[in-house]
């Protein structure tokens, strides 16, 4: 528990972990509670057009044993990896804190993924089961011939000519206390796939100690949570380390309710309903999800909205994109970062004056974050370098799954790399400025795509934008910006020299785009973050054809 300082020195100061020597995810979010106040709502279900649902943390802790014995009935033991292709709801709560309990590997999927995308993650990790709805299952017909290892399939519906073990049934067939497994901190809990902004996917294998360590960093971005009346939503998908991670376990684990909503296409509208009706006092949005928002009109008289805190992360979030939330829906947002591979490192707190336009924050209390050259050299304050955190931390990944070399790639020595560049100021505040493959080296600058797109943002034609480097013979690169508009603008030259002049006005000279196309869609992974490695490869080719 991270507890209340009246200063951020004071707060990473007197920061001490205690990891237990035994420690299990699944009894620490359900059955401990369940023990103590059986009767306290953990989890609250939005339904557009029905009353909400609700679940206490003696409902949970049951149906979670039932259905971890049910797992072990059909033959799933301790490090068996069990896929959970669902999407926010009840069902994935209990299939989540069961595997947990019986020792199993949590493998989270999202229900975006397409065949491709779901076979290359089921086989490499072997998975002997999966938990998934009708919608999962006619996905996963078409390639379960290809999974050999893949012994069990369960639904929370049917589907037609598809078989698969009924959730429900096996529930209601194995009620009864199971004896979840005595875990140690290091026992492996859950593996999250990176999002492949820069290649192939890896699975990065995680501890039952990963929740304790982010417990820190989420409690300092929601400023001290828990507090009286605190409910939390996140638009994420739960298969998403942000969704699950930044949101759904920590909260649980701390006593503070998440409500979930239906899947579907990110609609700003709904999001602030649901926000409304349910009376969310705490929300993690995406800066994606937080620029489409800025598309409603005047939000605060539309909307009668209860927030105390708001967090977000997955990409930079951007001046432009702080000073809204500010400005309209008068919270001071508090942006974070971290990794799948070790999350929430670095963060915010605007209770304690530390929050920022541009800036993402300072160090969370009990992580190391550094600056440093390609030998694990500490850089000089002002100085970009890559982010790097110092290992042993709760929160960092055990290794990547089947793959060693890349594990130890990972490493300078005790710094775990990032891959992300970065500047730390004179105060500890660090500023984002770009992946190391994104970077646009144009004319001798080196140019960091964020604060070119966070200017792009904050034009009025424009709803959300990637910049990335395009093949020059003269410049080496020039700066390209793809870019969706709002609806009501159309396409034009006209346009796209405004939109240049924008950003050649409130940047410089060199960090304009000298290329403008409008797309209808950005390609984005399913955490929301634009995969600009794709961008790049359309401008390379491009750049080919023009030659």
């Amino acid at each position: 528990m991270l507890a209340a300082r009246p200063t951020y020195d004071a707060l990473y100061r007197d920061f001490h972990w205690q990891i237990p020597e035994r420690f299990n995810i699944g009894t620490a979010v359900s059955s401990a509670w369940a023990a103590r106040e059986p009767d306290r709502v953990c989890l609250q279900h939005f339904l557009p057009d029905a009353p909400p649902l609700s679940m206490t943390y003696g409902a949970l802790a049951a149906r979670s044993d039932a259905f971890a014995a049910a797992l072990k009935a059909e033959g799933v033991t301790k490090g068996d990896r069990v896929a959970i292709l669902l999407p926010q709801g009840f069902e994935t709560v209990v299939a989540h804190v069961a595997i947990y309990k019986l020792g199993a590997i949590a493998l989270p999927l999202a229900l975006l993924f397409g065949a491709d995308a779901l076979l290359f993650r089921l086989k490499n990790a072997r998975a002997k089961a999966v938990v998934t709805n009708g919608f999962g299952l006619t996905r996963l017909a078409s390639i379960r011939a290809e999974l050999p290892t893949l012994e069990l399939v369960i639904s929370t519906e049917p589907a037609d000519g598809v078989e698969a073990k009924d959730f429900q049934e096996l529930v209601s067939r194995h009620a009864g206390p199971f004896e979840a497994v005595d875990s140690g901190p290091d026992d492996p809990a859950m593996m999250i796939y990176t999002s492949g902004t820069t290649g192939p996917p890896k699975g990065a294998l995680h501890g039952h100690r990963v929740l304790l360590g982010h417990v820190p960093g989420f409690q300092m971005h929601h400023e001290f949570l828990p507090q009286p009346g605190d409910r939390i939503w996140t638009p994420s998908d739960w298969a998403w380390a942000g969704g699950l991670l930044n949101v759904l376990l920590p909260a649980l684990l701390l006593g503070v309710p998440v409500v979930s909503s239906p899947g579907q296409k990110f609609d700003p509208d709904m999001a602030y309903r649901i926000m409304q009706e349910m009376d969310v006092r705490n929300a993690f949005i995406p800066p994606t999800a937080l620029r489409l928002m800025k598309t409603v009109e005047k939000p605060r008289e539309k909307y009668r909205l209860n927030l105390r805190t708001i967090g977000s992360a997955g990409e930079s979030l951007g001046r432009e994109t702080w000073e809204w939330v500010r400005d309209t829906l008068g919270i001071t947002i508090n942006e974070f970062y971290g990794q799948t591979e070790c999350n929430i490192v670095l963060g915010s707190i605007g209770k304690l004056g530390i929050s920022r336009p541009g800036p993402i924050g300072k160090a969370v209390p009990g992580h190391v974050v550094a600056i440093i050259d390609a030998e694990g050299r500490e850089l000089p304050r002002g100085t970009v370098g890559q982010v790097a955190v110092k290992r042993p931390d709760p929160v960092m990944f055990l290794g990547y799954w089947l793959n060693e070399k890349a594990t130890a790639e990972k490493f300078i020595g005790d710094w775990m790399t990032t891959g992300d560049l970065g500047r730390m100021d004179e105060e500890g505040y660090v500023t984002f400025f770009g992946r190391d493959d994104d970077v646009i080296t144009s004319s001798g600058y080196r140019i960091g795509p964020s604060e070119i797109e966070d200017c792009l943002a904050g034009h009025p034609a424009v709803q959300l934008a990637a910049a990335v480097g395009k093949p020059d013979p003269v410049r080496t690169e020039i700066v390209k910006a793809y870019v969706m508009l709002r609806p009501g603008h159309a396409p034009s030259p006209a346009l796209a020299r405004d939109i240049r002049d924008w950003v050649k006005s409130r940047l410089s000279m060199h960090e304009y785009p000298r290329e403008v196309d409008f797309v209808d869609s950005l390609p984005l992974t399913t955490s929301g973050k634009v995969i600009r490695h794709l961008l790049r490869k359309r401008a390379a080719e491009e750049a080919s054809f023009a030659a």
